[in-house]
């Protein structure tokens, strides 16, 4: 971390040496363009001075050819530097994505998804501000001293009347970041929110529409559209009076200097070309507070972003390399584990324990709220474990290599979503190495063959954004599939039939049946019984706490006497639910 100021992470330490080399060659080159700059004063100053009082046609005709020349060496110093600012914008994101990319999803992963895309928003922010014209106000700034001493040079009443309106318009400026600085924060806040606002609206617009809702969150949304509208207004009306006020400072200032400039020639202290160069330079010197002014709303955004992006990068968790463990069997042990999620004041699962072996399966039941579907997201490693321990085959779930234990679990969440894509993408959880037999066969293990061939394109069906052109049932089964696929030696399924009917209870009974011989260790979540037909043991979880554990017989027989022979049959042999079915549709 930096001290009093910007904050400064490892990451962004990074990306700004990736970015240093091309930044300092364009300051190099900002160099050059800054001297350039110099042509027209000093062009002005000859002609009044020299080509005027000596009447010399040849004399004009040299100095115009050098300025033709001098202009056109400016016009491409500039280009390149310009050019230079560009790459190093991109090779500043280039630098960081990966990271920005891993704090979304870590971000969105342990927090509900409260972050959302938020640092990749943040990042593209500062690449835009790296590669706009703001970033030219910071160059030229450290040339304003030099343009200064040349006007001083000229003459010393020049000079300090320009350095006086130099102090007056950096005053403005930081004026100008006080006064606006507020205004900006919450103009970004309120977008930020509008913006989730106006997502979750757009999620959920069946439901918002059939329960004639459209009025209300067209409310809710208007309200942080409002405040966005409102706090932009008042930070553009800053932005905008000390832009205004600065211009025409600015304006009266290179006047001034002409009538300071004036008044040395009547008084034979200079000449006129010495007042025309004068004006022209201190117009130069103060050009870069002027432009800094004018792109405040994109530096003040930058410099929030950066801040933003920063605590982004220090809050995601560390994504060291790790060692590459043997690929696991599926013992999976919890010890007095306690898992709170981040926007939970509590524990919301409070110490619980149990081991699961190859071939096994352990059922977790509970009234709703009990803590069941956190304890399945702990055992997959996606939700915070804040005490106790998460083994799988004797080692940290968190010790593994996030892509090589992934590959070894299969997680079926009680939301399906799928990606926009194909069918056998979402099955092969766009793995570009995936092969067809790989894809047919996960379909397969999860009875879904049939389902899939039966959609218009088959395999190639285009699920759409969030899987939304299947049914809620068609998501199931090819989540169900995607958890399958390449047979992992852990698999947790959450709610798996919720959305089921009873062709899906079936083919899901059999999924689980032909996980459990070829050696899969699963955990099935449920509130259907027909979904624990197949499980060895029952977990009963009670506001987070296990309040029994062992045989499912037996734990079914001490929690409800007489449902214990529920799934004695096999679905394939009844065909039939315990509940009523719902619809694929």
């Amino acid at each position: 971390m930096a001290g009093k100021g910007i904050q400064i992470s490892e990451e962004m330490r990074a990306g700004v040496a990736a970015a240093r080399p091309l930044v300092t060659r364009a300051a190099i080159f900002s160099a050059g363009v800054n001297l350039l700059m110099l042509t027209g004063p000093l062009y002005m100053l000859q002609l009044y001075d020299r080509v005027l009082s000596s009447r010399s046609l040849p004399t004009l005709a040299v100095l115009t050819l050098l300025i033709v020349g001098l202009y056109a060496g400016m016009g491409l110093l500039d280009f390149v530097r310009t050019a230079l600012v560009s790459r190093a914008a991109a090779r500043f994101d280039a630098r960081l994505a990966d990271s920005a990319f891993n704090a979304a999803v870590e971000g969105a992963r342990y927090s509900g998804g409260q972050a959302g895309d938020a640092p990749l928003k943040d990042l593209r922010t500062i690449r835009q501000a790296i590669g706009s014209s703001a970033i030219t106000a910071f160059f030229d700034a450290p040339f304003a001293p030099l343009y200064l001493l040349i006007v001083f040079m000229l003459h010393w009443a020049l000079g300090l009347t320009a350095l006086a309106g130099a102090a007056a318009l950096i005053a403005m400026a930081i004026v100008n970041e006080r006064a606006s600085r507020k205004s900006l924060a919450d103009a970004l806040e309120s977008g930020a929110a509008g913006d989730a606002a106006m997502a979750a609206i757009l999620r959920n617009a069946s439901a918002t529409d059939a329960m004639g809702m459209r009025g209300a969150v067209r409310r809710m949304w208007f309200a942080h559209s409002s405040k966005s509208i409102a706090s932009n207004a008042q930070a553009a009306d800053f932005i905008n009076i000390f832009g205004a006020a600065t211009k025409a400072s600015r304006m009266f200032l290179q006047s001034l200097i002409l009538g300071v400039g004036a008044l040395l020639v009547i008084a034979q202290q200079t000449t006129p070309g010495v007042m025309i160069a004068a004006s022209i330079i201190t117009g130069r010197a103060l050009a870069p507070i002027e432009m800094a002014i004018g792109q405040w709303r994109v530096i003040g955004a930058a410099i929030a972003a950066w801040k933003r992006l920063s605590k982004f990068l220090d809050a995601a968790p560390g994504r060291a390399e790790k060692i590459s463990l043997p690929a696991p069997s599926g013992n999976l042990k919890l010890s007095r584990v306690f898992v709170q999620p981040a926007l939970a004041k509590k524990p919301i699962v409070k110490g619980v324990t149990l081991d699961l072996a190859p071939g096994e399966a352990i059922g977790i039941i509970g009234p709703s709220g009990a803590g069941k579907s956190t304890l399945a997201r702990a055992m997959v490693g996606v939700e915070r474990v804040v005490a106790g321990e998460v083994r799988l085959d004797g080692a940290d779930l968190l010790a593994w290599p996030r892509e090589d234990v992934g590959r070894f679990i299969g997680y079926l969440p009680q939301e399906t979503e799928l990606f926009s894509g194909t069918v056998a993408q979402n099955i092969a959880r766009f793995d570009d190495s995936a092969s067809d037999d790989e894809i047919v066969a996960a379909a397969q293990a999860a009875g879904a063959y049939e389902l899939v061939l039966n959609l218009p394109d088959g395999f190639e069906t285009e699920v759409g954004d969030r899987g939304f052109r299947l049914s809620v049932g068609q998501r199931q089964r090819v989540g169900l599939a995607r958890a399958l696929f390449r047979e992992p030696t852990l698999i947790v399924l959450d709610e798996p039939n919720s959305n089921l009917d009873s062709e899906g209870e079936v083919a899901l009974s059999n999924a689980i049946l032909t996980a459990k011989r070829r050696g899969a260790a699963l955990v099935v979540v449920a509130h259907r019984p027909s979904a624990i037909a197949h499980v060895d043991r029952l977990l009963l979880l009670t506001d987070g706490e296990a309040r029994a554990y062992g045989p499912r017989d037996e734990v079914l027989a001490k929690i409800a006497p007489g449902v214990a022979s529920i799934g004695a049959k096999k679905p394939q042999e009844t065909g039939q639910n315990d509940y009523p079915s719902r619809s694929n549709a």
